[in-house]
């Protein structure tokens, strides 16, 4: 996948989260907590679609690297990019 593709299959995992906010505004450099209701069981749900729906494990430690889309898909990109080739 590339940088495009995992964009929108974030915003698709944080429409079916965050079903009631507008997500056609979301920046990209601003932390998601500070643009939508998202509490911590909300970023657990993103981290937990994420290995559901693109067998992509996130650590723990790297979860501060899922902070906004811009960083959410520089870390998911190289990742993503690995399981295309699998």
């Amino acid at each position: 996948m590339n940088a495009p593709d995992i964009r929108e299959a974030i915003v698709q995992i944080l429409s079916d989260i965050v079903p009631d906010d507008d997500l056609s505004e979301l920046k990209d450099e601003v932390p998601f907590r500070e643009q939508l209701e998202l509490d911590s069981m909300d970023f657990l749900d993103i981290v937990m679609e994420l290995r559901k729906r693109y067998r992509v494990q996130v650590p723990e430690e790297d979860y501060g690297q899922l902070a906004s889309m811009a960083s959410t898909v520089a870390y998911l990109e190289p990742r993503m990019r690995d399981l295309e080739k699998v």
